[in-house]
């Protein structure tokens, strides 16, 4: 029996040197041209089409995410293969790093088809949000989309359901983000619905279920699209948009701002960020004015943000939904580099009034910071519910008890600091330490009571004050009053009250409220968040 003869190494080298390598065989060869054609063909036609549009391709937008050179992209050429036939999907997706963090990112394609979704895209976005939960990574979608393939029926239904279900088994196990750069209608928005974070454009992204044709077919309403469902609406009307940008460039720019604060994971650490000597005494400095910030006057109005921007790192607080229910303001922010979520309530909308809007924005993000560990600080000021029958009718009891269940099963740390006012029900489920905030402090002459001096003396000596009126006439009446009222806020609203019951652990100064808030947090650091075992599955939340 003959055998062929092994080549030596050297012979090895000599042979590939010599051409027949599969660095340039005719199959690489080959490949090379056919996907340099296919790729730079498919991104000239997505260019011709969205820059017409002031709009930027599917990739050009993973690249202006992402960090510079780390974009992987998987499944390029799912559906078609890589041969003669092949041709890009409706969306790309990969995986990319974000300031050196690992993420998950698929962006649709609105040049092929529209960014319509079928089997393969559906198949491309389920696989993606496998990876990233059994990475335990972020999620980053990038919205630009006519629908699903109509062509495909109830396989196309099928995947949006398949997305729908993958998008619930990573909520609360990473942090997911969809950015809305064009049209995403019919079943296509409850995805970014689910996820934590909707950013939108406020020019060209629109979201609604049912478009204005049918709107129009249905009711006889005559409506825009920007009027039914644009940015500016789900921005400051229906809160579904929480940050409204003014380009594409802005909306990219803002998730990353959004990572800067969250962990990759609920089993990771948020970014801790260095915070040297000269942080500290700039910072310092600024939080020692503080109090002027604010009138003693609890009828005045101030901005509260001014307040939060005087105590926290650098000035720096990333507001969230900063243009619905403005009456309350949540965000993220630092403490000597630590990040944790700020919820406030202010003053210059409705006198800081709690309703049904504030209330749900209040909850959900009480709820995500607690979802990923991140520390929860509340600046109160709060004269109470909004009255009326229009609160009433819209559920403020169901869904201010969100507010309720938000504060009272979180397990991060809760600290809250009362500025001037806290009253009745609003005072309660504004992180009071009954609802299981963990240290509560508030500034000198802060009322907390049932409510208000003026109101409580109206209720508790109207008889009193009627028989002076019929008696003494009416000047004598309002002598009256006003002696009650100064002896109900000396007695009952002064904080003396709740800090001899442990409501209040403490009376601050206004020039040591981070000083404090900063102390609070490093010894609430090593809080334990596990909760007892339990044969319940889970709240039973009104919602």
């Amino acid at each position: 029996m003959t055998t062929s003869a092994i080549p030596t190494p050297s012979q090895g080298i000599a042979s590939a040197a010599a051409g027949d390598s599969m660095a340039d065989s005719a199959a690489t060869t080959a490949f090379r041209q056919r996907m340099s054609r296919v790729d730079r063909e498919a991104e000239e036609r997505a260019a011709e089409r969205q820059h017409a549009k002031g709009k930027r391709t599917a990739r050009e937008r993973i690249d202006d995410l992402l960090d510079e050179s780390t974009f992987l992209e998987i499944g390029r050429y799912t559906g078609s293969g890589a041969g003669d036939r092949a041709r890009p999907s409706g969306v790309v997706t990969g995986f990319g790093q974000i300031d050196g963090r690992q993420v998950a990112v698929y962006s649709q394609d609105f040049s092929v088809s529209g960014g319509a979704l079928g089997s393969v895209e559906g198949d491309k976005i389920v696989r993606l949000l496998d990876d990233a939960l059994r990475l335990r990574i972020p999620v980053i979608g990038l919205i630009d989309s006519g629908g699903a393939k109509i062509q495909e029926g109830v396989g196309a239904l099928r995947q949006y359901g398949r997305i729908f279900n993958r998008t619930c088994a990573a909520s609360g196990l990473v942090p997911q983000i969809s950015v809305i750069l064009g049209p995403c209608a019919g079943g296509a928005v409850y995805n970014p619905a689910l996820t934590d974070f909707v950013i939108a454009t406020r020019e060209a992204s629109h979201m609604f279920v049912t478009g204005p044709d049918v709107v129009r077919s249905v009711t006889g309403e005559n409506i825009s699209a920007e009027d039914l469902g644009g940015a500016r609406i789900h921005g400051s009307v229906s809160g579904v948009v929480h940050y409204v940008a003014e380009d594409e460039g802005d909306a990219l720019g803002q998730v990353r701002t959004l990572l800067a604060y969250l962990p990759s994971s609920v089993e990771a650490e948020a970014p801790h960020y260095a915070y040297d000597d000269s942080d500290a005494e700039a910072d310092a400095q600024t939080a020692r004015t503080v109090g002027s910030l604010v009138p003693s006057s609890t009828r005045q109005a101030y901005d509260v943000v001014d307040v939060v921007s005087a105590v926290v790192d650098h000035g720096e607080l990333v507001q969230v939904q900063e243009e619905f229910a403005t009456n309350v303001v949540v965000g993220f922010a630092c403490f000597e580099g630590q990040p944790v979520g700020i919820v406030a309530n202010q003053p210059l909308v409705d006198a800081g009034t709690l309703d049904v809007d504030a209330s749900e924005k209040l909850a959900r993000f009480v709820r995500f910071c607690d979802a990923f560990g991140l520390p929860v600080v509340t600046f109160v000021d709060v004269p109470g519910y909004r009255p009326g029958a229009e609160q009433e009718h819209a559920g403020i009891i169901r869904r201010g008890a969100k507010v309720i269940n938000a504060y009272a099963t979180a397990t991060v740390p809760l600290v809250t600091v009362v500025l001037r006012k806290a009253y009745g029900g609003a005072y309660i489920v504004m992180g009071s330490k009954a609802i299981g905030a963990d240290l509560n402090f508030c500034w000198p002459g802060a009322e907390i009571a049932v409510l208000g001096a003026a109101g409580a003396v109206g209720i508790i000596h109207r008889r009193d004050l009627a028989t002076v009126r019929s008696e003494q006439g009416d000047e004598a009446a309002a002598a009256e009053q006003e002696r009650l009222i100064a002896e109900y806020t000396e007695s009952v609203i002064n904080p003396d009250k709740a800090v001899a019951i442990g409501e209040i652990d403490a009376v601050i100064a206004p020039e040591d409220t981070r000083t404090v808030i900063v102390d609070s947090l490093a010894a609430l650091r090593g809080k334990n968040d596990a909760r007892p075992t339990s044969p319940k599955k889970h709240d039973n939340v009104p919602l």
